[in-house]
């Protein structure tokens, strides 16, 4: 499976933006779409997750509420859109398909991803 991560850019606080994964064939094979970012001298943390059959998603707590986590398997896509965003959230964004069907450790895991899109940066201004 191969990933595009997209929509990324430069915007100021308060701003929206809409990210795009695209994957490269049908995701049959896909249990949870996952995203997560990494800020400059950070580790890679954990965004958001959708399980990709039942559409139940998952967030990390310093969303809150901020962003939303969606899919559209016609489209072989999940999206994250962004709103309120703050300067914190200015980070390298990447999409990352599980297929594997059992945890490694948990679905807020970075090591529990077989496969990752390249990453889209996006820069939060104040």
């Amino acid at each position: 499976v191969q990933l595009q991560a997209s929509g990324g850019g430069s915007v100021q606080a308060g701003d929206s933006l809409r990210l795009s994964c695209a994957t490269s064939e049908r995701t049959v094979g896909v249990w949870i779409m996952g995203w997560f970012r990494q800020a400059p001298g950070k580790e890679r943390e954990f965004v958001a997750a959708i399980k990709w059959r039942e559409g139940l998603k998952y967030y990390a707590n310093f969303v809150k509420g901020r962003f939303t986590v969606s899919r559209d398997p016609a489209e072989n896509a999940a999206y994250l859109h962004m709103s309120s965003l703050e300067p914190e959230d200015t980070a390298v964004y990447f999409c990352a398909a599980k297929t594997t069907t059992y945890y490694r450790k948990n679905l807020y895991s970075a090591g529990d991803y077989d496969y990752w899109g390249q990453g889209t940066l996006v820069t939060v201004s104040s």
